[in-house]
């Protein structure tokens, strides 16, 4: 439990977790990074994303139906 006034880290996915959850492959993740298409986290080695980050993404990329 968090104490009053403390910060909240963002929840942190890695490659194959964000691509299962994506329904793509690994690689397609890893090219969307090199390409600078999707946002995420580079720390030393290590590249992950915020959900909510990646959330916000998927809205910005959706196209509304046509009603």
């Amino acid at each position: 439990m968090r104490s009053p006034g403390q910060t909240s880290l963002p929840d942190l996915v890695d490659i194959p977790t964000l691509a299962a959850h994506l329904g793509v492959t690994d690689r397609h993740i890893r090219r969307l990074v090199f390409e600078r298409r999707i946002p995420f986290v580079k720390w030393g080695r290590l590249v992950r994303f915020d959900v909510d980050e990646i959330g916000r993404w998927i809205e910005a990329a959706s196209t509304p139906s046509q009603d």
